[in-house]
């Protein structure tokens, strides 16, 4: 089979040398054509470093992008990219600061080559961060089955078979949010766990405001489903306090009017027209090997 290792990068360049490095290492004896296309969104710092050990890996890029656009859009132009550019199988989406473990991809590989032309996600099964982001997660997770009706324990770290990329390429939801899209357009996913390991170096670069932002990015592609039940909520809450009303008591209701203010306007980032010109914003290729 022939694999690409999709890798976002942003001014990580000692995270993104060590994890080429460990997956040479890991992706020994895999009995697949592994190469890696790396997706540098306008880092203001270098990215290309001296990669010491690659013999294992077939071919290295790094797409130099003209403008940052952001995790979700850096990773839906790199999908494109494959799709138009590249011979392929499967594409490996995977973060370039060590939290998706190179250790996991042959458990990807050995599963794909069972399958056949099946997409599998790494669910989450243990986390690396502080119990206040943990706790956060798992309201993220709530929140958006509550809302949503889809259970979703899964990030980037996923293996895309080539039908699955085509769709994705095809779906605007995914210029918005990767795992909102994909649960959008495959309902019949594999899985196998994944443990989202520790960064190599630095702090995490996710924020409370960032992981909210994720979760209402993902709620927002599922919006119509959301607003019906929004509006089952907003009946049933308000003949339950209708003898009882007060501020505190309305408060639930402004936070449900902010919580579809905030995606209506994040469910406007699906757009199309600029996803389709996405690969506009490449500046340059450098390969590596």
């Amino acid at each position: 089979m022939k694999i690409i290792l999709l890798i976002p990068i942003y001014n990580d360049r000692e995270s993104l040398t060590k994890l080429i490095e460990n997956i040479n290492f890991e992706i020994e004896g895999a009995n697949s054509e592994i190469s890696i296309v790396v997706i540098n969104d306008a880092s203001s710092q270098q990215i290309i470093d001296k990669y010491k050990n690659t013999e294992n890996i077939n071919s290295i890029e790094i797409i130099n992008m003209k403008e940052n656009r952001g995790h979700a859009r850096c990773i839906a132009s790199g999908l494109k990219y494959i799709f138009e550019k590249k011979e392929f199988d499967y594409v490996i989406p995977m973060d370039g600061d060590g939290e998706d473990r190179p250790e996991e991809i042959k458990n990807f590989i050995q599963l794909a080559d069972q399958t056949e032309d099946k997409s599998i996600i790494g669910e989450r099964v243990k986390r690396s961060e502080s119990l206040i982001f943990k706790f956060c997660y798992q309201a993220h997770k709530i929140l958006t089955f509550a809302f949503t009706n889809q259970s979703i324990k899964f990030g980037n770290f996923t293996c895309l078979s080539k039908s699955t990329v085509k769709k994705m390429i095809n779906e605007k939801a995914t210029w918005n949010s990767f795992s909102g899209s994909l649960k959008k357009i495959e309902k019949n996913l594999l899985s196998i766990p994944s443990i989202r390991g520790a960064r190599y170096f630095g702090p995490s670069k996710m924020s409370f405001f960032d992981l909210l932002k994720h979760s209402l990015s993902i709620i927002s592609v599922f919006r119509k489903t959301v607003l019906i039940r929004s509006a089952l909520f907003i009946v049933f809450y308000i003949l339950l306090i209708k003898n009882n009303a007060s501020i505190i008591t309305s408060l639930p209701l402004v936070l449900l009017l902010i919580m579809i203010y905030s995606i209506s306007n994040l469910a406007l980032r699906e757009n199309m027209s600029e996803f389709d010109k996405s690969l506009e914003n490449i500046n340059n290729i450098d390969t590596v090997k």
